[in-house]
């Protein structure tokens, strides 16, 4: 626009009424982070009110909108640090901004224009945080999910980059073993679907059948025989991924030690259907003590469920923004993942989603993730992330954690981390005992474990079902949880139980130095009995466990009885449980 056109637009918006949502009147230079913000609030405002443009206008009072005239020069002025401040908002928001600053020689002062753009494809973020202008008041759209939900329901599905044609792609570019395991996967979705077991055999002889286009045709894979983003990025040969420049497509598990340095790592590329497997298998999933069948004594279950590793690793795959160029990432510390993937994170919160047990109305890579449902990578949408929280419940383990951050500007990332230990004996335990809870209040109890904040209302709640104890901050898990009336003489009566644990922790000490006094027999046990037994309680129990033992021929004793050295038996079952 020439200068004449500009103070024409200037004029129009000053002769509004009042401000109005996609307007914004300053009569000063702000800071770099408060004109990102307006910069993501005036553009999600322009989709809530279908109109293609916002402006925020600098040199105009907000109250009389007469010209007053600014020296704030947008070409030279700085973001936060030494780059110039249009680099640093266009890197700190996503998606790509559209926007425009103008220099306006108004007649009656200089003002400045920022000409802001609708987004197309996703509502603005800037560092990580959507905003909405509501009235004249700038707030977080996460504040207003109705609002949110209209926004992604009028964007639709304008551009779903992973539905888009490969024109010079062919059927020839995708792997043979990946095609395979397709059909194998979507007979599998088929037959889930059909209650009519009569049917079976007849959709098992139609999907053999299939000729590769026709199958990936009913599987929402192609369209109409011709290749997908999404068709590539799940079964594409990875010497197809040129084809996709510049998306990095590429999954990568990498490994960590105890002090997070980094240990051996793998880059996987295409076809992910296959590469995810190839994933999973990489992760050590090895034995731990656990409680997980409602007992106070511990047996051995598997550090992580293995649905939801995959469905964690999995989502990361169906809601990566690939358009940003990253990688999905499975890094495996010693007793954690943690999986990220770039882009934003669509629904208002992780507690919206267990909250309203429903999806967002539209989703980043709608066409992958219908494949994706339909190769039963994932569950129906919506459902998953649910369904992680409360497998993790059930197996008594800290809730899986959703983490939305931006890194670096311009690349936002959701990062989630499964734990595979448990944190809190007592929390643990509350779980045992309230199986009434709903999952909401077990969220709250695991931000308490983890020493999370937690909001007034929320605390009040707790405290009234007499579920935590303490001031803030420094709330915990209520101590009265381990007072089960009834339960610890039943639990104490039945000292056989899991016993079989106990008697090879002896008797494996004893293989390996030949010999053990009580004082070591009580360090290598005391620690493993449950918390809910005293200290005489514990003490009777290893006494009595070990003259079992005694009477069984595992072990022998010698010496006086207050100085006794234990041994195992000559002969005897070592070993045995």
């Amino acid at each position: 626009m020439d200068q004449t056109d500009l103070i024409a637009l200037v004029d129009r918006l000053r002769a509004e009424g009042r401000e109005a949502s996609t307007v914004e009147f300053k009569s000063g230079w702000d800071l770099p982070r408060d004109i990102g913000e307006y910069l993501s609030a005036l553009a999600n405002a322009a989709v809530l009110e279908r109109h293609d443009h916002a402006y925020l206008v600098w040199g105009v009072n907000d109250k009389t909108h007469g010209v007053t005239g600014t020296t704030f020069k947008p070409f030279t002025a700085k973001g936060d640090g030494a780059q110039p401040l249009i680099m640093w908002l266009t890197q700190a928001t996503s998606p790509r901004p559209d926007f425009e600053f103008h220099e306006v020689q108004h007649p009656q002062g200089p003002v400045v224009v920022l000409d802001i753009k609708a987004p197309r494809t996703a509502p603005l973020a800037f560092a990580g945080v959507r905003y909405i202008r509501i009235d004249s008041h700038k707030t977080k759209l996460s504040d207003h999910p109705d609002k949110e939900l209209r926004i992604w329901d009028f964007l639709g599905q304008k551009s779903d980059w992973s539905g888009e044609i490969v024109p010079d792609a062919t059927v020839a570019d995708l792997d043979p073993e990946a095609l395979d395991a397709a059909r194998k996967r979507f007979t599998e979705y088929l037959l889930k679907a059909e209650p009519d077991t009569s049917r079976h055999e007849h959709i098992r002889a139609d999907a053999q059948g299939w000729d590769v286009v026709t199958l990936l045709n009913k599987a929402r894979i192609t369209k109409a025989g011709r290749i997908t983003r999404s068709a590539l990025l799940l079964l594409g040969k990875d010497e197809s991924a040129h084809f996709l420049a510049p998306v990095d497509a590429k999954l990568s598990w990498i490994s960590r030690n105890a002090q997070n340095a980094t240990g051996p790592s793998h880059p996987y590329g295409m076809p992910f259907l296959l590469a995810t497997d190839q994933i999973f298998r990489r992760i050590r999933n090895e034995a731990i003590e656990a409680m997980p069948d409602g007992t106070l004594f511990p047996v051995a279950v598997q550090r992580y469920d293995s649905w939801v590793i995959r469905e964690a690793l999995h989502n990361c795959v169906a809601h990566q923004d690939y358009r940003l160029g990253g990688k999905v990432n499975v890094v495996e510390h010693p007793d954690k993942l943690v999986f990220t993937n770039l882009g934003q994170f669509i629904p208002p919160s992780v507690e919206w989603m267990l909250e309203h047990q429903s999806p967002p109305e539209h989703y980043r890579n709608q066409w992958l993730i219908d494949g994706m449902i339909r190769l039963r990578m994932i569950d129906q949408v919506g459902s998953g992330i649910r369904r992680m929280f409360q497998t993790q419940r059930d197996r008594y383990f800290p809730l899986p954690d959703f983490v939305f951050e931006v890194t670096e500007p311009g690349h936002p990332r959701v990062e989630v981390t499964i734990l595979g230990q448990v944190l809190d004996i007592k929390y643990t335990q509350l779980l045992m005992k309230r199986a009434d809870l709903d999952l909401r209040q077990v969220l709250l109890l695991d931000k308490v474990q983890k020493k999370r904040p937690l909001a007034a209302e929320d605390v009040r709640e707790l405290k009234k079902f007499k579920l935590i104890e303490g001031r803030s901050p420094n709330f915990f898990v209520s101590a009265k949880v381990a007072e089960w009336a009834g339960q610890k003489a039943s639990y104490i009566r039945n000292k056989g139980l899991d016993d079989g644990y106990y008697r090879k922790l002896v008797t494996d000490y004893l293989k390996k130095y030949g010999q053990a006094s009580r004082k070591d027999l009580d360090e290598l046990l005391l620690a493993k009995l449950p918390d809910v037994l005293d200290a005489a309680q514990k003490a009777h129990k290893i006494r009595n466990l070990l003259q079992a033992m005694r009477r069984y021929g595992l072990i022998h004793r010698t010496g006086p009885k207050a100085t006794a050295i234990w041994r195992l038996a000559e002969g005897g079952p070592e070993g045995q449980s």
